[in-house]
């Protein structure tokens, strides 16, 4: 069995960071559109950006995903508690779980919408609904459609709370344990031996 790296490689941190700004944005763009008024000019603007965005989200998570079930990772530093260690693999599983789930459920939303618009994808093409709603009436789609954008919001929120105490852990590590578990997440920062 191949030896585990000491950082990781520059596509699973090209996945990592592009996706973090991406996430991020795509959440405080949710923050903003959502209290915006219908009759906003721009409205329309906004909510077809956070739809691309939240689709290349989905598209690269599942990318990144495939690169690290195929890519060995390092391993966490020696002397964690194992509470603290289990703690933070559950929080990557639960990462991949989030970036995942909240542009699907996005999608699933917007493709059980009433309005049966699809995503104009940044302006390039129309990304398609999902084929199970088509035919249905609006009273059909109207509490589907609810259940997914509660959906949404919920596991939105949770990447809300997590982010920050992902990055806290991160400087945690550098600045307290001072072992190099944000170093081999950033380019260009150099790492010891394990």
């Amino acid at each position: 069995m191949p030896a585990r790296p000491v950082r990781y490689n520059s596509v699973a941190m090209s996945f990592h960071w592009v996706i973090a700004i991406l996430l991020i944005a795509n959440i405080a763009l949710g923050l903003y559109m959502g209290d915006l008024p219908r009759s906003d000019p721009n409205l329309f603007t906004i909510v077809q950006t956070h739809k691309s965005i939240g689709l290349t989200v989905l598209v690269l998570s599942l990318l990144r995903l495939g690169w690290r079930m195929v890519n060995h990772v390092p391993h966490l530093p020696l002397g964690m508690h194992p509470i603290v260690a289990g703690f933070a693999r559950f929080t990557h599983v639960f990462f991949y779980f989030l970036i995942i789930v909240i542009p699907l459920s996005g999608w699933l939303m917007v493709s059980a919408s009433p309005l049966g618009n699809g995503t104009n994808f940044f302006g390039l093409f129309i990304w398609p609904n999902l084929g199970f709603y088509a035919g249905q009436t609006r009273a059909q789609l109207h509490p589907v459609h609810e259940m997914y954008e509660a959906v949404h919001v919920y596991l939105a929120w949770t990447a809300i709370v997590l982010i920050p105490i992902h990055v806290m852990a991160a400087l945690y590590h550098h600045f307290l344990r001072g072992d190099d578990v944000l170093r081999r997440m950033v380019p260009g920062m150099t790492v010891g031996d394990p």
